[in-house]
């Protein structure tokens, strides 16, 4: 399910969060589903456990995962919606600023997210 590019500039922290944030998006990971354990995800990816600690520490402090010690990482997404709207528009800022410095028009950013929405939500072609 994961897929780690090891030649990519990203540091393998920060793709197994993106990578498990989509799983979440996607509803292939659901709330209450419990992740590996650092040692068997590192095993089973041929990465450190640190980095697999990292992911999941950088996850918790997001809001996507609490630390059961009975259960391991379980998915909890506890972030409110207020500070989730907050992150999104300093994201989207920079950028829609990048975009229209490109030229890129205010039509082809609405059907770009409507694209992306649809995709994530599971109403493509609809």
């Amino acid at each position: 399910m994961l897929k780690i590019d090891f030649e990519s500039d990203e540091a393998i922290y920060i793709q197994l969060r993106n990578q498990i944030i989509m799983g979440i998006a996607t509803d292939r990971i659901r709330e209450g589903d419990s992740l590996p354990s650092v040692r068997q995800l590192a095993d089973t990816i041929g990465i450190n456990m640190h980095t697999v600690n990292k992911a999941y520490s950088v996850l918790k402090q997001e809001g996507f995962i609490r630390l059961d010690r009975r259960k391991g990482a379980v998915i909890s997404l506890d972030m409110d919606k207020i500070r989730a709207i907050q992150e999104l528009r300093e994201v989207l800022t920079m950028n829609l600023a990048r975009g229209i410095c490109k030229n890129i028009s205010r039509m082809e950013v609405h059907d770009l997210v409507d694209e992306i929405y649809d995709y994530y939500t599971g109403n493509c072609g609809e």
